[in-house]
């Protein structure tokens, strides 16, 4: 006759019993993983199908240090769309001819981001046609 192995308290060991601390432990973690699987699933459907809006400002107020001028801009994504590799361009135009140009590179941009930057012009904006613009932009 066998008889089949027993605990020290003379009950069957066939599967050990759960405690209480490990199903609480196991209702928490499932908890977390459904909310976590929960909000990427929301994020997902109801995504913004928008594409990027690029804007750049750039400000009123230049600052003159050592002969140099300082115009402040700012550039914002008010799109649905991240993007990325944004380049604004600044010219200064006196009597019709381009003087000085620059460039500024904006590695990313998400949605609602802003981001702010600066031209430095040897000759005063303030006497030309200063223009600064978005001139092109990539999506990841």
């Amino acid at each position: 006759m066998t008889s089949s192995p027993q605990s020290p308290q003379g009950k069957s060991s066939d599967k050990p019993q759960r405690t209480v601390a490990e199903w609480t432990t196991f209702g928490i973690a499932s908890g977390i993983l459904g909310a976590i699987a929960g909000l990427v699933i929301y994020a997902w459907a109801t995504e913004d199908a928008r594409p990027p809006v690029v804007e750049v400002q750039p400000s009123p107020e230049i600052r003159e240090a050592k002969g140099k001028f300082y115009v402040p801009f700012t550039v914002s994504n008010t799109g649905g769309e991240t993007v990325e590799s944004v380049q604004v361009i600044a010219e200064l135009r006196v009597n019709g001819q381009i003087e000085e140009s620059g460039d500024q590179h904006i590695d990313f941009l998400s949605d609602g981001e802003t981001q702010e930057g600066a031209f430095i012009f040897r000759r005063d904006p303030r006497q030309g046609n200063l223009t600064v613009r978005v001139a092109s932009y990539k999506l990841p």
